[in-house]
């Protein structure tokens, strides 16, 4: 096919689809579980054999992309800032991701058993039609969260940009200055959106040269940075022998808090973590993140810890944010290493934003709308949104805490996660109907598509904390006592109380009709569930033992994504 041709092929194709809905609808695949009057896609569907390609080593390197960013980096800053030392940074950071990692795990374990997504998987406790309530909560923050490491990947692009052509930082303004953002920035979020944006449609299933590559690049900026600080300043600082400015129970509590909002950064990803553990072939392989998490969060905070007090020496003041501190540095060998540390969390923004937000948020959106978003297209809509529509400059100045934001998160997400865990470990007790979660009309429709049960515990589980929110947002509410204290812990009253009120109303109010004897599993032709020739029934016990009666087992059918 000659140039001329694919130019008018591409020009026909855009002029349908600006004049037609109907063109933009994707084909019905023949991979589907669902009956014919309910659409969905194949990026919905259970993950083919073929795509099962990760290992405990791609989670390793899954967890080094999503951990290593400049978030990250600057989080320790967040908690010396309100009173504590390091010792509490660490402690509070360590401690949190621990915490974090527990419902991480067990939900993984849906994804990793199962090879559904996070909004399939979360039809078996909340329902076919509630489950979208779920899914609506994790895609708002997600699209906050790529909005804010969008931008703030900028700040880093403009290192390297100012490191070649020191100039460009002299750009004249020509924005208002009410928008809060200058021309200079605006240009360096042009082209850190646009270098961003094809790397974002690469299918998640060739994500794991990505993830190793970011690892390496960002890991060894993270002690270069620290090694070369302590090297100029002759010292490590003096920030390790600073003490409390707060004591007693007022100590104790704001550690609590600290571990919070630790936890509730990495909220989102324990609601969703079966986005990715869908893919995996090692099914055992994801209980590593438990371990990985933890330590890869910690090695970073040391490693801004350390590098932030030795730049006192040099320059007489805390410097956290990781852009900051580069720009600091002139001169050939300083601006060399300017533009290497300031590619290097180019990269790490990139490869979070990637695992972390647009993967997750592009699911969602081929839930709600399979008729018309496959993952590439979510992908596409997220990166708009959260780039441009939500403009980002004004989320990061506008911000009154990133402890206050973080911690908000946890709130909503906690009760989400608990149920998917109590849900499928407790109540389901790991058995379930694969084919049925894309059923409306099947066993998990419970009450017009609302499991009562789910929406109990998430009511239950969030009410206490809202006051707790509204209080931290505005402390000129003053409110005291219990209730604040409550919203000190959270992330994990939210959690532990939905998977308490969930697995008792499911013990009083059993639904019995979602219970099978065993999990029906997703790997077998699906055409059989509608009227397809082949009766074939493929079972997965609780050990991963597998039962097939069949007469033939035919491959999935996985046809090419359509833009």
């Amino acid at each position: 096919m000659t140039l001329r041709s694919r130019l008018d092929r591409v020009g026909a194709d855009v002029k349908r689809k600006a004049t037609s809905r109907s063109a933009w609808v994707l084909p019905k695949q023949s991979s589907s579980f669902a009956p014919p009057d309910t659409w969905t896609n194949k990026d919905n569907d259970v993950t083919p054999p073929e795509r099962r390609t990760w290992t405990a080593f791609t989670i390793l390197g899954f967890w080094f992309s999503d951990a290593l960013n400049m978030q990250g980096w600057e989080a320790p800053s967040s908690i010396i800032s309100v009173g504590l030392t390091w010792r509490e940074a660490i402690l509070c950071n360590c401690v949190g991701m621990m915490i974090v990692a527990i419902p991480m795990m067990f939900n993984g374990a849906i994804g990793a058993n199962l090879h559904v997504p996070y909004p399939v998987a979360a039809r078996s406790g909340f329902g076919f039609n509630f489950a979208k309530f779920a899914v609506v909560i994790r895609f708002v923050t997600a699209e906050f969260w790529h909005s804010i490491q969008t931008f703030s990947g900028s700040f880093a692009l403009t290192n390297c940009i100012s490191a070649i052509w020191p100039s460009y930082l002299n750009i004249p303004n020509h924005i208002p200055e009410s928008m809060g953002v200058t021309t200079q920035q605006m240009v360096s979020h042009v082209l850190f959106w646009c270098i961003q944006f094809p790397i974002l449609l690469i299918p998640p299933h060739k994500l794991r040269w990505f993830f190793i590559f970011k690892a390496v690049v960002v890991m060894a900026s993270s002690i270069g940075v620290a090694a070369g600080m302590v090297k100029y300043a002759s010292s490590s600082g003096d920030i390790w022998a600073q003490e409390p400015a707060v004591h007693g129970s007022q100590r104790a509590w704001l550690i609590m808090t600290c571990m919070m909002s630790s936890a509730g950064g990495w909220a989102t990803m324990a609601t969703n973590i079966p986005d990715f553990t869908r893919y995996m072939h090692d099914k055992k392989g994801q209980y590593w993140q438990g371990l990985f998490l933890p330590v890869i969060s910690t090695f970073l905070a040391v490693m801004a810890i350390i590098a932030t007090s030795a730049g006192k020496v040099i320059y007489g003041e805390y410097i956290w944010d990781p852009s900051v501190l580069a720009a600091m540095w002139t001169g050939p060998k300083g601006r060399t290493a300017r533009f290497f540390v300031g590619f290097s969390w180019v990269v790490g923004q990139i490869g979070t934003n990637l695992s972390a937000n647009v993967i997750t948020a592009a699911n969602d959106l081929t839930s709600l709308f399979p008729k018309y978003i496959n993952i590439r297209r979510g992908a596409i809509i997220v990166t708009i949104i959260g780039g441009w529509i939500m403009q980002p400059w004004k989320i990061i100045n506008s911000a009154s805490s990133l402890l206050t934001f973080m911690a908000g998160l946890a709130i909503f997400l906690a009760p989400v996660a608990g149920v998917l865990v109590s849900d499928y470990w407790l109540v389901k007790r790991r058995k379930v109907d694969v084919p049925a979660l894309y059923d409306p009309h099947g066993r998990y429709r419970y009450w017009h598509g609302l499991n009562w049960r789910a929406l109990v515990a998430f009511m239950v589980s969030l009410g206490p904390n809202l006051p707790g929110l509204a209080n931290s947002v505005s402390p000129s509410l003053g409110l005291k006592g219990g209730i604040v204290h409550l919203w000190d812990v959270n992330y994990l009253y939210g959690f532990y109380v939905a998977v308490f009120v969930y697995v008792s109303l499911n013990l009083v109010f059993p639904p019995r009709e979602t219970f099978v004897p065993e999990t029906i599993s997703g790997d077998i032709w699906p055409e059989t569930a509608y009227g397809g020739e082949s009766d074939i029934i493929e079972s997965v016990s609780a050990d991963g033992s597998r039962d097939t009666v069949s007469d033939e087992k035919k491959p999935l059918d996985v046809e090419t994504e359509k833009f």
